[in-house]
């Protein structure tokens, strides 16, 4: 029963901090494009997001008269479920729940996330929606790759795959020993999440808004807080693989989480959107070699000592 509480109780505070992430990057956003975030809900606008969640979910949900229905209503509800089975496996000093493979738990429910994406774009049965899901299917798989072999490289150094017991371990931050391998995750992670400049499912000159294009209302809800609970968690794995926090753990895991999610607004604020054949030749032709290449040198250097 504890360990079921633990779960529940860390999606809640997961979906709360992506609330209001959502009014931080309004609020960051703005004041990098020389301009205010929202201010005028009551006290500099912190209540925002309690005010666009109650816009969203009293509004009346419209379906496409041509899409299959139920796809289209289960697609938004199976993104969101699996974005909060990641925060299921969230470390902490006072877990009930210890998962001994929970890398490979996240590898196993991040590589679902292509299904609710075309899912969504299939059932609309849109052409925007459509080519913004096959877009979007194609750049995740393509980065997963990439990510998977990076994430072999950390495992190596970790010898374990337990989230929990890695960050006991009292090692140099590995930010500082593999700052190339630093890099490739982070461009990784932009891309997985479909974030700026990598935001293609989403490309709003060409494709209107990708594929949620025919959602509104609580399934665009469910749309939009799945895609930035999944933005805190990566900024949270960031945290943990790269960042020796095994000093005041808990504060300095909240403190890191923030500032690489604070990373994701101001690379959005910063870069244009790539060419679509570009972000693929990076994949394909940059970081597979690369990072192939560093598990192939770490494996060596590990199981010759």
């Amino acid at each position: 029963m504890l360990m079921v509480f633990e779960m529940l109780l860390s999606m809640i505070m997961a979906l709360m901090a992506m609330a209001f992430y959502t009014l931080l990057e309004r609020k960051l956003l703005g004041y990098m494009q020389t301009r205010k975030g929202p201010n005028k809900v009551m006290y500099i606008g912190i209540p925002q997001p309690l005010a666009d969640a109650m816009k969203l979910f009293l509004k009346e949900q419209v379906y496409p008269f041509l899409s299959n229905k139920f796809y289209f209503v289960m697609s938004p509800i199976f993104s969101l479920t699996l974005a909060l089975m990641l925060w299921s496996i969230y470390p902490s000093k006072n877990m009930s729940f210890w998962f001994i493979f929970s890398v490979l738990f996240f590898l196993c429910v991040s590589s679902m996330n292509v299904y609710p994406t075309f899912m969504s774009g299939w059932s609309s049965n849109s052409k925007y929606a459509l080519l913004g899901a096959l877009r979007g299917v194609a750049q995740t798989i393509s980065y997963e790759i990439s990510m998977a072999l990076i994430l072999i490289n950390i495992m190596l150094l970790y010898m374990s795959m337990d989230l929990t017991m890695n960050m006991y371990m009292n090692y140099t931050p590995f930010l500082l020993l593999l700052l190339p391998l630093f890099i490739l995750w982070v461009i990784t992670m932009l891309a997985e999440t479909n974030r700026a400049p990598f935001d293609f499912a989403e490309g709003e000159s060409e494709l209107v808004s990708g594929f949620n294009i025919e959602y509104g209302s609580s399934m665009f809800a469910m749309i939009f807080m799945a895609e930035y609970s999944v933005i805190l968690f990566m900024s949270m794995l960031i945290s943990l693989f790269f960042c020796n926090l095994s000093f005041s753990y808990n504060i300095s895991l909240v403190v890191f989480t923030m500032l690489f999610a604070t990373v994701f607004i101001w690379v959005r604020a910063s870069f244009p959107r790539m060419r679509y054949d570009l972000l693929m030749m990076l994949t394909w032709k940059a970081f597979l070699p690369f990072s192939l290449v560093v598990t192939l040198f770490l494996s060596i250097v590990m199981f010759s000592l």
